[in-house]
């Protein structure tokens, strides 16, 4: 007998640090087609990590939003929260192989130190390494001696190569764009990148679509997913949504939240119109979620930014009652 084919997971993960705004939903919507169209399982979770920015009751509302809409997925919610023990678990084990550091640096060190060196990562620093340990790298990471400490991952020269679903062969030098990255903040909590592949490994992610914005986080996802020694995803990284200035969407864009729009009585089939025609569909038209899945078809996205015009804005309240 053969083998049964491995079973294809996918995940929905709002962060309740904001309200989710029209670009949020396209990729949700696409990512929940996909998956309804390949016969995927869709996990959900709540990335609620960043409890600074953490908005009280944000993540009911993404959900409630989400339901509006019609998307479904199967099981119950995870919350990040739930999964302090894994996360330690995690940076023990990297620690005792050598693999993360302790770092005391400052922004303003870092920036300071990064001046005058040149890095290709658009949104991070690159790190110099100054606390780079320069004998024994195996450490216990729950020394008390290491309080107040943030915590890098040692990044190796070379290239991260993975072919993205959507976006094609990707090629990027972690070491080089952002050098040892932050994993680890000073309370011994992970940070983003680390959160994000424990995370997927409980949920047994297999396929993580996404916005391109997060296409050069991907090869540190990599490189952590093998020294935790955890099974690779695939990618799917699509195109931003951005507002006429060229910039991802923003409050300088005025209001592109979807529950505004809701207050002002446009429906789901509306919005997710508005979703198909930046999908590649060639009009405007008010299309429900069952049709929206039949039609569907991830080559048809166009491979530019989408940009949110003003005319948008006005279809979708052509219908709204004055």
């Amino acid at each position: 007998m053969g083998q049964t084919a491995k079973k294809r997971i996918t995940r929905l993960a709002p962060s309740p640090t904001g309200a989710l705004h029209l670009g949020n939903l396209r990729t949700f919507l696409v990512n929940w087609a996909i998956a309804r169209q390949q016969g995927w399982e869709i996990a959900f979770r709540i990335d609620d990590l960043d409890s600074p920015r953490i908005k009280p009751g944000a993540d009911l509302h993404s959900i409630e939003i989400l339901q509006w809409i019609g998307l479904n997925w199967d099981g119950r919610e995870l919350y990040e929260n739930q999964l302090q023990d894994k996360y330690h678990s995690a940076l023990i084990k990297l620690a005792a192989a050598g693999q993360i550091y302790p770092c005391r640096c400052t922004r303003l060190q870092i920036q300071q130190r990064a001046a005058s060196a040149p890095h290709a990562d658009q949104h991070e620093l690159r790190y110099p390494g100054t606390c780079r340990p320069l004998g024994e790298r195996e450490i216990n990471f729950d020394d008390p001696q290491y309080d107040g400490a943030a915590w890098r991952f040692w990044v190796d020269p070379g290239f991260v190569e993975f072919v993205d679903e959507f976006s094609g062969p990707q090629q990027f030098s972690v070491d080089q764009n952002v050098g040892d990255f932050l994993i680890g903040n000073r309370q011994r909590q992970p940070v983003y990148q680390l959160a994000v592949v424990v995370d997927d490994h409980q949920q047994q992610v297999t396929d993580i679509v996404r916005g391109d914005d997060l296409l050069s986080s991907t090869p540190r996802q990599i490189l952590l997913q093998r020294a935790l020694n955890l099974p690779g995803c695939r990618y799917w990284h699509l195109p931003m949504v951005i507002g006429s200035d060229g910039h991802r969407l923003a409050k300088r864009h005025g209001d592109t939240r979807v529950a505004w729009y809701r207050e002002q009585g446009v429906t789901a089939n509306r919005l997710i119109g508005l979703m198909a025609a930046w999908c590649g569909a060639e009009t405007r038209q008010s299309m429900s979620l069952a049709e929206f899945l039949q039609w569907f078809r991830c080559d048809s996205i166009p491979r530019h930014p989408i940009v949110f015009s003003d005319d948008d804005h006005v279809w979708l309240l052509a219908e709204v009652s004055p």
